[in-house]
């Protein structure tokens, strides 16, 4: 009986010990920064001892903290393939088939998760893809009001860039992972992680938001929402328990492989939608699962797309220059942080200017109403107020309807041009013609450019018709444009002294003939003056969507071909 007994106490105690276990962060097929230490975590029992070894020689040694969460720094070699990593607590996990190369972290709202299959050539970009060594880790849309250490997700995983993998991820990460990996002839790695929807004040700590007026007023308006519904039943608690519940039946579907939503569609963790103050737009709750359980994964750089939720109205839009600085910031000194310094404080952010949208151009300048002008605008800015930050011009892809537009490769093969060219310091013309400076000849204005690659030239035949001058009557008129080596000379018969020049100032000049250099690449909108960009005592103007098409656009806007 006493036998007995204690078989029963040391069962009863292997059960307890809790066995090391990883987030799916580190499955096999994963891909770690070359040359640095980086952050490999867990979890395990408080106070056990846990050790990681690399094939390529590096181990680290640690105890899980009070509250069983352990870390090392792990050092790489340069970059290679075919390696595996060894995780020993009281139990052993195998991690094969491990890359060394680059990573990098590619986030924001929908057009950021747009998929492959869903672009135009996406389908037949995917038939012959095979590329081992690119690759891709994607996880669920979630939300939550508090941080989390892991993503719900439990079928996020590192994948092979093959068909399957390519057409479901983000297009604008897929293209510029790709001709990163092809033209730096080694690994590359992209984390994924995108949500639809979302305000940029959702993918950053709230705490760090308190100064922002505008942030602490859209809390305050979500929190008496949620009150006003609490009244009428919907309360936290309610959705808390709800939450639960599905969490559970999704956790049991998957464990028993019952994975498809539908044909081609897996089902993804729940989500809370009411109260708003429980919901995604709410500051922090995105950074919560999208971004604090990646953290402080080891990355090169950051590729970024998100804006459009940010520009409902040109107060928001311009606010968002001081945002998107705030958040490069946190992001790279957050990460600099939890990696012990080994992930660069300064590291490349990268970000996409807003595309086209809406009725084409037909007025010089559009005003207050053309509230994605003001975004690209606040985005140029912040390529100027921030080291070491760049944005890939999207100005000639689209869709004068959707808000989803399907031409994506574009953008993100001069997302790669940009990294290429600035952090990997390859021979490649990184932007399009960018506004330098301008002087007044008489009735002419002389705009100069830099980035001019080979030379300007136009997107189509026939004269640039682009540009708009203005006097110091602040009236905006069409201007005739000459291309001369890298300026360019503006003049109209209705502008007798020039004081201010803009380019492509609309919601959508893509139908335009716009301003390119001979590696087709496009010259960012921007303006030269400084004069208010709406009233603040006018009624606000927010943008309008455009009435919904018969059909949708079934090929790709025509633009010059990229060389390079």
């Amino acid at each position: 009986m006493k036998k007995m007994i204690l078989t029963a106490f040391a069962l009863a105690a292997s059960n307890l010990i809790a066995d090391v276990r990883m987030s799916t962060l580190f499955t096999d097929n994963m891909i770690l920064q070359q040359q640095t230490s980086n952050a490999i975590w867990g979890f395990a029992d408080a106070g056990e001892e846990v050790e990681v070894k690399a094939s390529w020689g590096s181990k680290a040694k640690t105890k899980a903290n009070s509250e069983g969460k352990w870390k090392v720094m792990l050092a790489t070699p340069s970059y290679g393939t075919d390696f595996s990593l060894s995780i020993k607590g009281n139990n052993q996990l195998d991690i094969k088939n491990v890359a060394i190369g680059e990573v990098w972290l590619c986030a924001g709202q929908s057009n950021m998760g747009w998929a492959v299959g869903s672009t135009f050539g996406g389908e037949e970009e995917a038939e012959t893809v095979d590329l081992p060594n690119f690759r891709i880790y994607k996880s669920a849309r979630e939300h939550w009001h508090e941080p989390l250490d892991e993503a719900r997700d439990k079928m996020a995983k590192w994948k092979l860039c093959n068909k399957e993998s390519a057409l479901e991820t983000s297009a604008v990460s897929y293209y510029f992972g790709k001709k990163l990996h092809q033209e730096l002839g080694i690994p590359v790695g992209i984390v994924v992680q995108a949500f639809a929807g979302t305000p940029i004040e959702g993918w950053m700590p709230k705490e760090i938001q308190m100064n922002d007026e505008r942030t602490v007023a859209g809390m305050k308006q979500m929190d008496e929402m949620s009150e006003k519904l609490k009244q009428k039943g919907i309360s936290a608690e309610k959705s808390l328990a709800q939450h639960a519940k599905e969490l559970a039946t999704y956790n049991k579907r998957v464990a028993a492989g019952d994975i498809m939503k539908n044909k081609v569609k897996k089902i993804a963790p729940p989500i809370i939608t009411k109260p708003s103050n429980m919901g995604h737009q709410y500051p922090s709750h995105i950074f919560n699962v999208m971004i604090n359980p990646v953290r402080p994964y080891g990355i090169k750089g950051a590729i970024w797309y998100q804006g459009e939720r940010n520009s409902k109205d040109a107060a928001q839009a311009i606010n968002y220059r001081k945002q998107l600085a705030q958040l490069i910031d946190y992001y790279r000194k957050s990460w600099h942080e939890m990696s012990a310094g080994n992930t660069e404080r300064y590291f490349p952010f990268q970000f996409t200017q807003l595309p086209s949208w809406n009725p084409a151009q037909t007025k010089p300048v559009e005003g207050p109403e053309a509230v994605w002008s003001i975004n690209r605008e606040m985005m140029r800015l912040v390529t100027e107020d921030v080291k070491n930050a760049y944005m890939s011009v999207a100005i000639d892809t689209g869709d004068a309807i959707q808000l989803h537009p399907k031409n994506k490769k574009p953008i993100g093969i001069r997302h790669a041009y940009l990294a290429l060219k600035n952090t990997y310091g390859k021979d490649f013309v990184d932007y399009g013609p960018r506004y330098k400076s301008h002087t007044v000849d008489g009735s002419k204005m002389i705009v100069e450019f830099d980035s001019i690659g080979s030379g300007m030239m136009a997107a189509k035949a026939g004269e640039i018709d682009t540009f708009a001058i203005a006097g110091e009557d602040q009236k905006w008129h069409w201007a005739e444009a000459q291309i001369q080596g890298n300026k360019i000379i503006l003049s109209s018969a209705k502008v007798g002294k020039p004081v201010a020049v803009r380019y492509a100032w609309a919601m959508n000049p893509s139908e335009r003939n716009l301003l390119y250099n001979k590696q087709g690449i496009p010259a960012s909108p921007f303006r030269s003056d400084d004069w208010d960009l709406y009233d603040p005592n006018a009624e606000v103007i927010t943008v309008l969507k455009p009435a919904k098409g018969k059909t949708k656009a079934e090929s790709d806007w025509q633009r010059p071909e990229m060389t390079q």
